[in-house]
Formats: C-alpha cells, structure tokens, sequence
C-alpha cells in the first residue's frame, strides 16, 4: 500500500513539474499538494511546491513549505535555496542571507546559494550591513487602506489617532508610544496581517476554511469506541450539545453543557478546549488561556493525541494575540507547530515573527539619544579616536536611521580608517535619504580619489557641483580628479569610453576600418584627414586620449 502510494505521489509530481513549466502554477500547486497527501515525508514535493507558490505570489506559504523541505532534509542545499527565495520575495534579506549561508557550508560550491547570497546582501543597505529600516506609514494611499479595513476605520474616527497617523507618514521618528495597542493593530493591517487576531476561535486550523465545532454528527457517535462507559457516551452527548449552541452563539447554554460533559469524563480534553472557544468569543481570554493550559495537562497525564495538545497550544497563542501580547503569542504558536506541524499555523507563526521585529525596529527609535550619540561621535572625531566615532556613529545610525548627516560622518572615519568600501556604502545610504546633501557627493568623491577611481571620482564631484556650481571642495575634488587621471592613460581611455560620442564613432564600420589602417600604416591617416568629416572624428578620438597621432 506504501509503494503504491509512493508511486501515485511520483506521478502526480510529474503532472506538476509539467504544470509548472507550462505556467499553469495553481494546477502545480494543485498536484504537488494531492502528491504530498500520498507521501508527506517526500521533501522534494515540498520544495517544488515551494517554488510553485512563490510564482502564485503566495510567499509566505512558499517560505512554510521551504521549511518543511530543510527539516525533513537538512543536508540538502536546494531546501535553503528555497528558503532564501521565499525570504527575499519578502524582503526579509537579512534572513535571507543568514539562510543562504547556512546552506552554503553544506554545499560551498552551489550556485543558487551563491547567487541568492549575493542578491541578498545588495538588499542590506543599513548600517553595518543590516536590513534598512523603512517607513511602513509613509505609502501614499496610507489613509485609503485604513479606511478599507473595519479595525482601523474605528480608530480613524478618534482625532489622536488620526494626528498621530498623519505625524508617522510624514517622520516614523514622531513615534512616541509603540505600546499603543492601536498602533500594533496598524501594523498589522500596512503589512497585510489584518487578519492577525481576528479569527473567530474555532478547532485546529487546517486546508479547509475554519468553522465552529462541529454540530450533532450521528455517525461519528455509532463510531465511537464501544468500550466507552456510560458516563463518557452521555458526555459526547452533552459535547454536541454545547456545540450546537456554540453555533447558535448561546455560549451561556454551550458553557452549561460543556460543563455537564467536563463532570461525566474529565479526561476528555476536547471539552475542555471547546470550552475555552467560549471564553475567547466571549472575550474572556485570560479564562480562555487557563482553560487550555488545564486540557494540556490533563492531556499529557491521560496521553492524549498530539494533534488535540497542538490545539491547546494554538489557541492560546490566538488569545494572546488578541490581548497585543505578541511574544506570547509567538511562543505557543510554536509549542503548538512542536506538537503537529500545521501550515496555517506556520504561516501565522511567521506573520506574528515579522510583526515584532518591525514593533522592536520602530520601539529601538529615538531622535534625542541619536543625536546624544552623534554628538559624542564628533568629540572622538576631534580627538583623532575614529574607531569609538564609529561606535557611537553606528548607535545614532540606529537611533534615528533616516538622519543622512550620521552616515555622513560615519563616512568620514571610516575613509580615515581606510575602510573605503565601507565609507562608499555609507555615501551611497547617505545620497539615497538625501539626494540635496552635498556632503554626500563630496565623500564620495574623495573616497573614490582615494582609491585611485579617479574617472568615478570625477563624475560624483561634477554631481556635487550640479547642486552647488560654486562649491570649492567640489570645484578641487574634481581638478584633482581631472589631473591624475590625464596622468594615467588608461583611466583616460575608461573615461573616454564612457562618452556616447566616442562609443559611436567606434562602433562606426568605416572608422573601424581606418584605425585598423592606422595600426599598420600610421601615414594613412594624412589621407583621412582630407575628409572633413574622418577629421572631426580622429580630432574627437585624439581629444579624448583614445589615439595619439605623432
């Protein structure tokens, strides 16, 4: 029954594989997920449906999936290839390249890793290399999505919140309380988790959409177990009691119930954990946590199945979730994943995980001890003590990372330290928050003359000078840049090579023809020069350092 099994899963990856090359992504997905019903232990299944759902667009469940591969097989590289795909389509880059490299020392030669690795780290323009902070209030349809959303078109209504929302999209630095609950909720809803905490409590989620406990089933009563004492038979009788009142919303008569059929079989956790749905619809999520903590240990006395621990476990985390306590949260969503591994459960897991480390990024926020540190930063720049400059220059930077001029200095030591390819990211983040910050340009400029760039030096002080024409670091930035580069030949032809007017005189067939003449019979060119059109061409070539004619 395995090997059949097994061999309808292999043909339905086929049908997939199929699916997939021919862009029919949702029939990918389709086929993968019937194969991974047959053989659950298959990790390649999951790493191609992986691939199919990051083409759907669906990241998050790409990046479940992705995870499932790495643990069913952690010696395979392509399962952390996936994982970093499915990181980067979310812009978790930091993540991302943490994976990439874990995959890396299994397989130093693979070259998805390598290339995802190096995609990846483009991404981490912050300091020190780390993911930039961005402003999730800053979109321009802000108060649109808002509005759409039932949760925060209540909010919208109150005055405070209104200000403080147009005060965030203009600057997330005017953030004052991150422990507003109604903040956290916004964040929820700008990074599309609005569905975080709103779910009505219900079973284990699973594929199907969730619904209440089940209503009256009389075949699943014939099929209980026929040792059953009477006592444990009259209290699924009094379960699907409470549960039918559950439906109805009577939850005064569905906790009257559950509590006849708790008295007949305390053992039975179920009754416990539905009792607890009660609570939490009820609001009561304080009575909701202890009434699952009470059916995990009576699970764990009376072995019970995981699946039903797993339960518990989430609907703890989902109470949590509705009290704004996130980091609970998390960490029984994850005793719950312990227990049984759910997608759905997974993939809220994640959400909750993302939610906090932006709370944590915009909580870290704090313009007046960025500009304490930056002011302590400039001492140590005077005393010639660049490396502690730097450490207080990277505190501000996360202190208050849209401040352009802290990169700016940052910049500064680093191009004293010699670490020019530092100083160079720290211009470039610099020019990014700031394009109309001259300082910017000229760093760069000088980093670049350095490190004998001469012609890339050049160009960054012409920018500066496009800004600010009568600059005077610029206006010798630029000389100096100029002078060393007509003293190396081979910078002046980079240079030139860059001009379009020159790029299209080489490409022109006919000059192509004369340089090559040239090449072999230097008096030829007298010849060309008759033609005033060749000449104005060679005199541009000559202008420029490309030939020299002697």
């Amino acid at each position: 029954m395995a090997d059949d099994n097994k061999a309808k899963a292999a043909e339905l990856k086929l049908k997939g594989n199929k699916a997939l090359e021919q862009g029919d992504t949702e029939e990918a997905v389709r086929c993968y997920s019937e194969a991974i019903k047959l053989d659950d232990g298959n990790h390649v299944l999951y790493s191609n449906r992986s691939a199919a759902l990051l083409k759907c667009g669906k990241y998050l469940e790409a990046l479940g999936d992705a995870d499932r591969t790495v643990e069913i097989k952690p010696d395979w590289g392509k399962g952390y290839s996936r994982k970093g795909a499915a990181l980067c389509y979310l812009e978790r880059y930091q993540e991302a390249s943490e994976v990439y490299e874990e995959g890396l020392k299994l397989d130093p030669s693979n070259k998805q890793l390598l290339d995802g690795l190096e995609d990846a780290k483009k991404h981490l323009t912050g300091p020190a290399g780390s993911q930039p902070i961005t402003n999730p209030f800053a979109m321009p349809d802000l108060f649109d999505k808002l509005e759409a959303n039932p949760k925060t078109r209540e909010f919208l209504k109150q005055p405070d919140y209104r200000m403080m929302m147009a005060a965030l999209q203009k600057n997330p630095n005017s953030l004052q309380n991150i422990q507003d609950p109604r903040i956290i909720a916004t964040l929820g809803v700008l990074f599309g988790f609005e569905t975080l905490g709103d779910e009505r409590e219900d079973p284990m989620p699973s594929r199907k959409p969730e619904q209440a406990p089940p209503t009256n089933n009389k075949q699943q009563t014939k099929s209980e177990d026929k040792s059953l004492s009477s006592n444990q038979k009259q209290a699924l009788v009094e379960k699907d009691e409470g549960n039918a009142a559950y439906k109805k919303k009577d939850f005064a008569a569905a906790l009257e119930h559950y509590q006849k059929a708790a008295d007949l079989d305390p053992t039975n956790i179920t009754i416990l954990t539905n009792r607890a749905a009660v609570y939490f619809e009820q609001g009561n999520y304080d009575q909701c946590i202890e009434e699952c903590k009470t059916a995990i240990d009576t699970g764990r006395e009376h072995r019970a199945d995981y699946k039903l621990i797993a339960k518990a476990f989430f609907r703890i985390g989902n109470a949590y979730l509705k009290k704004e306590d996130l980091t609970n949260a998390l960490a029984f969503f994850n005793k719950s994943l312990s227990e049984h591994r759910v997608q759905d459960v997974v993939k809220k897991a994640l959400e909750v995980e993302k939610l906090i480390k932006e709370r944590e990024k915009l909580a870290y926020i704090n313009p007046e001890l960025s500009l304490q540190e930056k002011e302590k930063g400039n001492e140590c720049f005077k005393k010639g003590d660049y490396p502690n400059a730097v450490k207080h220059y990277t505190e501000a930077v996360k202190r208050n990372p849209e401040d352009a001029k802290i990169y700016s200095n940052r910049s500064a030591c680093y191009t004293k330290l010699m670490e020019f390819e530092l100083a160079l990211k720290d211009c470039d983040t610099c020019i990014k928050i700031d394009p109309a910050f001259i300082k910017g340009y000229l760093r760069k400029g000088a980093n670049l003359l350095a490190m004998r760039e001469t012609t890339k030096a050049a160009v960054w002080y012409q920018k500066a000078l496009d800004i600010d024409p009568s600059c005077q670091e610029a206006l010798e930035g630029y000389k100096k840049s100029v002078t060393a580069e007509n003293s190396d030949p081979e910078a002046v032809k980079k240079r030139a090579m860059g001009d379009p007017e020159v790029q299209q005189i080489l490409q022109d067939p006919a000059m192509q023809m004369i340089l090559q003449q040239m090449t072999k019979d230097p008096n030829a060119v007298r010849e060309h020069l008759k033609n005033p059109h060749i000449a104005a061409k060679i005199q541009k070539l000559m202008e420029v350092g490309i030939i020299a004619i002697h």
